[in-house]
């Protein structure tokens, strides 16, 4: 008698351009015009970007004078994040109506296992369609999802029916969804790894299929077990609940840039300030600090420095922070000046998890849509 394959089942929720969304649900003249959220047509990079807006090339992390020139009609408003906080916190209670298990990756998405639910529903894809129409329902905004038996096939999959919908890929489905998939569209494939991997003749998870375990560790370090794995559809990652926070930051924009440290260090001031505050409220101390500088070119500069002992004091984060400032010259005026904790003593030990040749498994259920 054949043994039966039992799955996981694993929703990824995102919420379709949720910081525009929101600014176009709460004022209605600015619904159907293409939007940025952050930034300005003189100032700053954009946070989000509406569909309209989208449809002239505007993206988030691109400048403001680059989105106004893409789309001389864009219209900019300031990001306003308590509010996505407060519409994040009830889409997090629909989501807690349906299963404990919920991992936020951010305000706008998460990853749910409704393997065992509180609606007792033997379907993922109805659970996903129930889940938005309730988003819509009560919140007034759309979402799309992506249904399948690992967080790293379901987090692809949310992303093809954009906006307002969703895509379920069965478990038997899984393999060739992957060997089709523009590299570029693997989760946690970047820029420099997509270009790398173009270069040595990798276009699609088919291609990468093909190359061996030795092939990839050696082109790709550590990474290359990862990438061995996931072109297989393995991804063995659980949803959790309380995600590990493993940093926490604070940065400014400058409405014109500044060219001398004694100028920005009454900035870091008032960062270290904001610093604090969130170290405290999350209950929270590090030990390295990171002085994050952009320059008027858009380049970065990083600068950190790691101590014996945990800290979240300002004035100590306010002296360390001046001292990496003046650790070398500025390389060009400042446009951006961030500071970061990690190295948190919040951090858990993780025990390592044996390879695994095949989709880790829990419990059989229907992934068909009904």
């Amino acid at each position: 008698m054949s043994e039966v394959v039992q799955y996981r089942k694993i929703i990824h929720i995102d919420m379709d351009a949720f910081y525009a969304s929101v600014e176009q649900l709460d004022n209605p003249d600015l619904r159907g015009k293409p939007l940025a959220v952050g930034g300005s047509e003189m100032r700053g990079v954009v946070s989000a970007a509406s569909y309209e807006a989208r449809k002239f090339g505007v993206r988030s992390a691109m400048s403001g004078v680059q989105a106004k020139r893409y789309c001389p009609e864009l219209l900019f408003v300031p990001p306003r994040f308590d509010r996505y906080k407060e519409i994040s916190s009830k889409i997090r209670k629909i989501f807690l109506e349906y299963t404990d298990l919920v991992e936020p990756l951010s305000l706008d998405e998460a990853y749910l296992d409704v393997t065992v639910n509180k609606m007792n529903n033997p379907s993922a894809s109805l659970i996903a369609q129930e889940i938005r129409r309730k988003i819509y329902e009560e919140v007034g905004l759309t979402a799309s999802a992506g249904i399948s038996v690992n967080k790293f096939v379901a987090k692809i999959a949310s992303d093809y029916n954009k906006p307002n919908g969703q895509k379920t890929v069965n478990p038997d489905e899984v393999e060739a969804f992957l060997e089709k998939l523009d590299i570029k569209k693997f989760y946690g494939v970047g820029k420099v790894t997509t270009e790398k991997m173009y270069q040595l003749g990798i276009f699609s998870g088919f291609d990468l299929k093909q190359k061996s375990l030795e092939f990839l560790e050696k082109h790709f370090s550590n990474s290359g077990n990862y990438y061995y794995q996931i072109c297989r559809g393995i991804h063995n990652s659980q949803v959790k609940p309380n995600r590990t926070i493993k940093s926490i930051g604070a940065e400014r924009t400058f409405f014109e840039n500044l060219s001398s440290e004694v100028f920005l260090e009454d900035k870091i001031i008032s960062i270290a300030n904001e610093l604090e505050k969130r170290l405290q409220k999350s209950k929270i101390a590090g030990k390295t600090i990171t002085l994050k500088l952009k320059y008027s070119d858009f380049s970065l500069q990083t600068r950190s420095k790691t101590l014996p002992y945990y800290i979240s004091d300002k004035n100590l984060i306010i002296d360390i922070a001046k001292e990496l400032l003046y650790q070398e010259r500025l390389k060009n005026s400042v446009r951006l000046l961030g500071l970061s904790l990690n190295n948190l003593n919040n951090q858990e030990k993780k025990t390592s998890e044996p390879i695994q040749k095949s989709i880790s498994v829990q419990l059989q259920f229907d992934f068909k849509e009904k």
